[in-house]
């Protein structure tokens, strides 16, 4: 229960976030992400900083509340407005609190386990295995478990239309079908385990790829059995930090089907096996569940240069591609230019995320190679993976100033 202080603290949060959601301004970011979904040639390169990840560095000396439960809905917040106060960027701020539906998918229904460094207090962590020889331990994977906690999603808008839903009202909103099944791999057993699998159990690596394909599939028509789709087509998050908005998708809100939402897939564990390996023994799965995608968003920290040819490129409902650190540039950006693509970069977390000072040389050089090789794309630069940012948040705010900057300068 919040009453009291906390109550007023975050009541005059969220009338802050009415404001500045329904201010001109805000108005016009929704309209330029508008003219980039649709592929506009008057449309501008958009810039994102994702925040969630170095969080500790900003809300500190923000929180006020003091009650554990009110503290938590008051730093979801404050996560609403800061990339708009503090450092400018083009995240939206909505003039309604988004909540999802607590829908789950657990692969072969196995529980993952996780050990964290520094007795759980630390971020690096390693993932248990279950299985550690496919032919031995193949008999632990069972059939994927999916369903809905409908009664657990009520109570999530329940309780913020209790506090704020006279100022900012509960929405259930929708996001993009998510399917990552090397990470699900990965996830009960060890990255060198599944690239010797493959090697030593082939035709085992596929019956496994097989079954949390089939159970993916199932939990797609389970969702459009239940009703449980909700529109993607607008300000709705999309796998890596991005919006789903577009021109393509149908503005309807009920009897959806997955092919009419945005879905995400990656593979950045199989990023060390051969193109023609990965053709093998990922891609027919893979293009099996981006089939039932209406639109998709491809790619993390992987290079997707070396499957553009034989795999990307043919994917037909491929808007979005993650450009990471470890992709060929100038090689992507021919392959984009003039494509129905978004060229979706990922500088490198280094230029934000070491030292307190900014080094404007290293990120004016960093991002005109991008603005460069990305010249006749529709670009989205997407910062993600900044842990720490050594509670410098303006130097969050120079680092979007010198990509616009950049931009600006190379007509982008």
């Amino acid at each position: 229960m919040i009453g009291g202080n906390d109550r007023r603290i975050l009541r005059d949060l969220a009338k802050r976030q009415l404001e500045l959601a329904s201010s001109p301004q805000m108005q016009k970011l929704r309209e330029d992400w508008k003219l980039h979904g649709e592929f506009s040639h008057s449309g501008r390169p958009m810039i994102l900083i994702e925040t969630a990840s170095f969080k500790q560095d900003i809300l500190p000396s923000l929180l006020r509340c003091e009650g554990l439960e009110a503290r938590a809905l008051e730093e979801e917040l404050h996560l609403n407005v800061v990339n708009h106060t503090l450092f400018g960027d083009d995240t939206i701020v909505r003039d309604y609190l988004p909540v999802s539906p607590h829908c789950f998918f657990v692969p072969f229904d196995i529980d993952i386990k996780r050990e964290h460094a520094d007795g759980g207090a630390g971020l690096g962590h390693q993932f248990v295995p279950v299985v550690k020889d496919l032919h031995e331990d193949f008999h632990r994977l069972g059939k994927s478990r999916f369903g809905i906690d409908r009664e657990s999603t009520q109570l999530g808008c329940d309780y913020k239309s209790d506090i704020l839903g006279d100022i900012l009202p509960a929405r259930l909103v929708g996001s993009c079908l998510y399917t990552c099944p090397t990470m699900s791999i990965v996830h009960i057993m060890h990255m060198e385990d599944m690239f010797t699998a493959m090697y030593d159990y082939p035709d085992l690596f596929h019956r496994m790829m097989r079954m949390l394909t089939e159970d993916y599939l199932e939990y797609f028509d389970f969702l459009e059995a239940e009703r449980a789709l909700l529109p993607t087509f607008d300000e709705c998050h999309l796998g890596q930090g991005s919006y789903c908005f577009n021109n393509e998708l149908p503005r309807k809100t009920d009897g959806l089907k997955t092919t009419d939402l945005w879905g995400y897939i990656d593979s950045q564990e199989s990023s060390g096996v051969s193109p023609e390996m990965f053709i093998e023994f990922i891609a027919p799965y893979y293009r099996r569940m981006t089939e039932r995608y209406g639109l998709l968003s491809y790619g993390c920290c992987e290079a997707v240069d070396p499957i553009w040819d034989c795999f990307l490129s043919k994917l037909g409902n491929l808007r979005k591609l993650s450009i990471s650190s470890w992709c060929n540039e100038e090689f992507m950006g021919e392959r984009l230019q003039g494509r129905k693509i978004v060229y979706m970069r990922k500088p490198s977390p280094n230029l934000l995320g070491v030292g307190a000072n900014l080094d404007e040389d290293a990120v004016n050089a960093h991002i005109e190679r991008t603005v460069k090789a990305a010249g006749g794309c529709n670009l989205e630069i997407v910062q993600r993976d900044v842990y720490k940012i050594s509670n410098t948040p303006d130097k969050v705010r120079r680092y979007v100033e010198l990509i616009r900057n950049c931009c600006e300068m190379h007509k982008y």
